[in-house]
């Protein structure tokens, strides 16, 4: 067997791995083997490149597989789940830096042999060069305003959206230029320069609470990075794994726009997302029902059902541990336990469903939207650790700035607990109507502390 033959097979083998682990990935009980499938499928494909093309340095090769996956494992084992989000920015970034680097090779190598690029090859070189360069500089933006060292307002200036789009009829110019003349070094890193710039722009203006939405958007951008850029060299299996990322990245961004009742024009384009303006509400201006840990504990303990409610309060204060303990001595008093799961709970889709598993909460018991809401009415306790938006009862409001939202219709419980630090907003930066309602109890304090009390009278109530 040749080796273009055996590129072709292992390249089938490859692809099937990759559709077959994602298919896996929509539920947690088999995301992980999905997540063994799908790298199983990269080397598959890398080792099958290497051969086809002869590139048999195997030393360097394995130098390098050690070297990446020393760093993976060290990021897989100390990264933070509610750094996650940041972690996605940086590799959607990296993925689409280096389409823009195959791509800027390909023109170099085109350059050095001093041939024209043709319109096919110039057009897919450009391509490669924008996407990635724009998830580049875009993904670091959103990085950087998820770390807090850019600022989650939107940043904007007049006329902004004009100079978008004059610098993106810029580049497209600039690519005319590129692709109907020989190979011109010093006009293609402008064309980078300008995609970059883009990037930016085009980030910049979006306000913290939507970069979730931001990121997966950008993940679907360095899909179709990849796509071009194995267009420009002619690779299949890049080609077909890029665009299986750029569809799954575009479809979760849609999901995630109708879980807040958004379009991506108005998450791209609006300023939902700015930080709050609104004075934060302190206890004292507003009544509401303050309980402790043994208050608490003997509303759960005696009651028949209890839902709960994570949000990323749990994540930040790494409670899911102690709530495990809490639920499974309710249980053990025949208490019958469940979780509802808002879409977006957390800082992305399936941040709760993978925090809650690191405790071994059974898969079963995680309950999407539509199945817990209608459950709420027949519920004795909703148990909300850190979550705030997708419980707040003024998305039926049409008046309201999250107007349709779809939430967790907790406030038609019998009670409410809700632990959370204090009454300030969420992201959307407006009060919280449910804190003030007659069945709900505030339990104020660190959630890991709180859960740790919380513990500790449910076993002596």
């Amino acid at each position: 067997m040749d080796t273009t033959t055996f590129a072709q097979l292992a390249y089938l083998v490859s692809a099937y791995l990759f559709v077959s682990g994602i298919k896996k990935l929509s539920s947690p009980a088999t995301a992980r083997n999905g997540n063994i499938r799908s790298s199983l499928a990269m080397l598959v494909a890398i080792v099958a490149t290497l051969v086809e093309h002869q590139v048999l340095d195997w030393t360097t090769v394995g130098i390098s597989i050690l070297v990446g996956g020393v760093l993976g494992a060290f990021l897989a084992r100390t990264i933070q789940m509610t750094a996650m989000p940041e972690l996605v920015a940086v590799f959607n970034g990296l993925g689409g830096g280096a389409s823009a680097a195959v791509a800027g090779a390909e023109f170099a190598r085109a350059m050095g042999e001093g041939s024209a690029l043709g319109a096919t090859s110039g057009i897919t070189i450009a391509l490669s060069t924008l996407i990635g360069t724009v998830t580049f500089s875009g993904s670091i933006i959103a990085w950087g305003k998820l770390q807090g060292w850019v600022s989650g307002n939107p940043i904007t200036f007049p006329l902004q959206k004009v100079f978008n789009a004059l610098l993106f009829l810029a580049i497209v110019g600039l690519t005319y230029v590129l692709v109907s003349g020989p190979p011109d070094g010093r006009l293609f890193l402008i064309l980078a320069g300008m995609a970059l710039l883009l990037g930016i722009l085009l980030v910049i203006p979006i306000g913290g609470a939507d970069m979730p939405v931001v990121v997966s958007l950008l993940n679907s951008y360095s899909g179709l990075a990849a796509a071009a850029a194995g267009f420009v060299l002619g690779n299949m299996i890049l080609i077909i794994a890029g665009a299986l990322v750029g569809a799954a990245g575009l479809i979760l961004t849609q999901l995630m726009c109708k879980a807040m009742n958004r379009s991506l024009a108005n998450v791209a384009f609006g300023a939902f997302g700015a930080a709050a303006t609104k004075a934060k509400i302190s206890a004292g201006e507003r009544p509401v029902r303050d309980v402790d840990a043994e208050q608490a504990a003997l509303v759960l303990a005696y009651a028949g059902t209890v839902a709960v409610v994570p949000g990323y309060g749990l994540a930040v204060a790494q409670a899911q541990h102690e709530l495990k303990k809490v639920v499974d001595l309710l249980e053990e008093r025949g208490v019958t336990v469940t979780f509802g799961v808002h879409p977006v709970a957390g800082r992305m889709p399936g941040h709760m469903n993978v925090l809650l598993a690191e405790a071994d909460v059974p898969y079963d018991k995680l309950l999407d939207l539509e199945d817990i809401n209608p459950e709420f009415e027949r519920t004795d306790v909703v148990l909300i650790v850190g979550a705030n938006d997708v419980v707040n009862p003024a998305a039926r409001d049409p008046e309201s700035v999250i107007a349709g939202m779809p939430i967790l219709d907790v406030d038609r419980a019998r009670n409410v607990i809700v632990m959370k630090r204090s009454l300030s907003p969420g992201f959307a930066g407006i009060d919280n109507d449910l804190f003030y309602m007659d069945n709900t109890m505030m339990f104020f304090g660190d959630a890991k502390q709180s859960m740790s009390d919380l513990v500790r009278e449910v076993r002596d109530a």
